[in-house]
């Protein structure tokens, strides 16, 4: 009995020790494997933070090369430079301005002097004043010989004088196509000597029943020949004007300077060109008929 117990017994105890070892096993096996689906979920986990912060850097970095490329490009916009259209000015606004201030007009060619070197002088009128072009930059003869009178052109440049003579200097311009405009002499032959006269000034005008007072010379003081500008003096109620055929604008084959050079001291003439002006009135001499 005592040993049946003992052998019963010591397969009891077999048997608790064997279901503990059991127990510990399957519990070192159940914490093996959730300390695995531990590992593996922080490994996705990471995996899925990586990527998440791998596409917001990557779309941030798109939004910023974006936003890079649309302030560059509004940098370049707002670098760009609108030159402003000219203004033309109306004959009183030109005439207001002051000498060297940049002016633009639009006007009427009534007459011109030679082409020569790139440039050419002008005449020109509108229908409230007149302007004098000196050496007006033109490329070639034939761009000068479309300058016939009546054509309306837009010249840009500065306001200038010189002897007491306003013109346009450093000028360019254009040809506008419409309308055309030729000026008739205006008689001013009552101005004379007095300070309204210079109002008139590079207008086309006229002068009634002028007395020679002296035959004309070559060049201002007698010292040119055929072909020079051509000075002479008149009167009118007592004074006495120098006058000028100036050549680059009426040649020597010209009627007026044919008439001028053959007027005598004491002809009585009608004369019409343009007020210039020198050192007080001095006027270019167009046309002359004796009377």
């Amino acid at each position: 009995m005592t040993l049946f117990f003992k052998c019963r017994k010591g397969r009891k105890m077999r048997k608790k020790v064997l279901a503990v070892v059991l127990a510990a096993s399957m519990g070192l096996l159940l914490f093996a494997a959730c300390n695995s689906a531990d590992q593996n979920g922080k490994e996705s986990s990471a995996e899925s933070s990586q990527s998440v912060e791998s596409s917001v850097a990557e779309s941030s970095a798109e939004e910023s090369s974006v936003a890079e490329s649309s302030v560059e490009e509004s940098s370049v916009e707002s670098t760009e430079v609108v030159e402003p259209e000219e203004q033309v000015m109306t004959y009183a606004e030109y005439a207001a301005a002051e000498v060297d201030d940049p002016v633009v007009i639009e006007a009427y060619v009534q007459a011109n002097q030679s082409w020569w070197d790139g440039k050419i002088t002008v005449y020109a009128q509108d229908k409230d004043g007149a302007y004098f072009l000196y050496n007006m930059a033109c490329a070639s003869q034939e761009d000068a010989d479309k300058l016939v009178p009546g054509t309306k052109i837009k010249v840009s440049g500065f306001k200038a004088e010189w002897a007491g003579e306003i013109e346009i200097s450093d000028a360019t311009y254009e040809i506008v196509a419409g309308d055309t405009y030729v000026a008739e002499p205006v008689d001013v032959t009552e101005l004379l000597g007095t300070d309204a006269l210079i109002e008139k000034q590079n207008q086309k005008v006229a002068f009634k029943g002028m007395t020679v007072e002296s035959e004309a010379l070559y060049k201002w003081d007698g010292s040119g020949a055929e072909g020079d500008d051509l000075y002479f003096n008149v009167s009118v109620n007592g004074n006495t004007y120098t006058f000028t055929v100036e050549s680059y604008l009426c040649g020597a084959d010209t009627e007026v300077y044919k008439t001028v050079k053959g007027l005598k001291k004491g002809d009585v003439v009608d004369l019409e060109g343009f007020l210039y002006w020198y050192e007080g009135v001095n006027p270019h001499i167009t046309a002359a008929t004796v009377k």
